[in-house]
């Protein structure tokens, strides 16, 4: 059974007294425990919200992580030091990483290979603007972000990988991409796995929607077969409206 989850990636939002009772709230609140719930604060709360959230079922990821193992990286942060503080999720290759700071699929591939080296789980990002689709070479280039970020690993690691999906042109616009193209696109990413790695590895890997989703469509959208859960932006910053959408399966 694929895990179901929900992560709440809040971005560069909250100051510090802001995100101590955002958490707070979201672990007094009363989630599905079938799904597994997780905030992926700024990375300077990490610790403390990881102290606060470890009196709940609720985990913490990081938003992004280094290539490198150490050294002369001012302002970067290993995996080994994300792992030190509690964290146990980190996202790779987000879409606004690949478009304002410009990672390409080969430096991917390489932080998801540090941080499966210290037991943390990437939430590999892939997703297409709008140019891509209209053009229709969407299912091509998230083969390509795929196959070049991600499916160097072998069929052990790969299970500790999960995957999330952003049509980039649903991202912060109140677009949303309808049920069918979600599900058109979770099916396609499925397929992809079955062709690489076999159907049971297959189906043994949770896939996300990430695309402007909200209390309003969550059930809608989690009701396809092949989406795993949300991986959620605005809407988490707001724990009623996250815990609605945790609720929503």
């Amino acid at each position: 059974m694929r895990k179901k989850i929900v992560a709440g990636n809040w971005k560069m939002n909250k100051n510090h007294s802001d995100a101590i009772e955002l958490i707070t709230r979201i672990v007094d609140s009363s989630c599905n425990d079938s799904v597994q719930l997780v905030v992926i604060p700024p990375s300077i709360y990490i610790s403390e919200i990881e102290e606060i959230a470890s009196e709940s079922d609720v985990t913490v990821g990081a938003q992004n992580s280094s290539q490198y193992e150490s050294g002369a990286y001012t302002g970067e942060l290993s995996a080994a030091m994300i792992k030190s503080i509690g964290a146990k999720y980190v996202l790779v290759g987000h879409s606004e990483r690949r478009e304002y700071f410009n990672e390409q699929n080969g430096v991917l591939a390489e932080k998801v290979n540090q941080l499966l080296k210290n037991d943390l789980t990437p939430i590999f990002c892939c997703g297409e603007v709008l140019e891509e689709r209209e053009k229709e070479n969407h299912f091509n280039l998230i083969e390509e972000q795929l196959n070049e970020g991600l499916f160097h690993l072998d069929e052990t690691q790969i299970l500790n990988c999960v995957i999330a999906y952003e049509p980039v042109w649903a991202i912060g616009t109140g677009v949303t991409a309808s049920s069918g193209q979600a599900q058109e696109m979770h099916q396609f990413i499925r397929s992809l796995l079955i062709n690489k790695y076999g159907e049971n590895i297959a189906n043994a890997i949770s896939i996300l929607y990430g695309g402007s989703c909200k209390p309003s469509n969550a059930k809608e959208l989690f009701a396809n077969p092949d989406v795993d859960g949300g991986l959620i932006g605005g809407a988490s910053l707001n724990a009623v409206d996250f815990i609605a959408i945790a609720n929503s399966f």
